[in-house]
């Protein structure tokens, strides 16, 4: 299965209020301590997972939320990982994403540089790139972390604070 990254998040340590990391390493967080190019994925609302990639140097506690993909192979594999037909719902938001392309907290803690199960290849999305304030958070919304494909049906309907 693969796709499109075209809505993500940035969540920023010890300096960012809506972060996991804000309050300091936890068993959940600590993933988000590590080096850059591994796998956060962490349980939300007793419902799904959310599947983050760290981005800073060891110690130094930040990530990105991958919130909606395009799918592009595999789609019919995704489909029965939801239960949908509806290709623009297959991944648009953060839980559809990890239900569509079956991930849990299995991957969390994967280096996703030497990985054969999760992995990023260099592309380019067709459109211009936007920002807004981050989706459904009640600290630190005057932040413009939130980056999507403008006018792409497979971005989240999530509303910015």
């Amino acid at each position: 299965m693969s796709g499109v990254v075209v809505e993500t998040e940035a969540y920023r340590g010890l300096n960012d209020p809506a972060s996991h990391a804000y309050r300091g390493k936890t068993s959940r967080n600590r993933v988000m301590f590590g080096p850059a190019g591994h796998a956060y994925v962490y349980f939300t609302m007793g419902m799904h997972y959310c599947l983050n990639v760290t981005t800073e140097s060891d110690g130094s506690p930040a990530a990105v939320l991958l919130r909606a993909v395009q799918p592009t192979e595999g789609i019919e594999e995704m489909a029965a990982n939801r239960g949908t037909q509806d290709k623009g719902r297959l991944a648009s938001g953060p839980g559809n994403l990890t239900k569509a392309f079956k991930i849990d907290r299995n991957l969390n803690g994967e280096d996703i540089t030497k990985s054969d199960s999760l992995y990023f290849e260099s592309g380019r999305a067709e459109g211009a790139i936007r920002m807004s304030t981050r989706v459904g958070v009640s600290h630190g919304k005057e932040r413009k972390w939130r980056y999507f494909l403008a006018g792409s049906p497979y971005v989240s309907k999530g509303r910015p604070s």
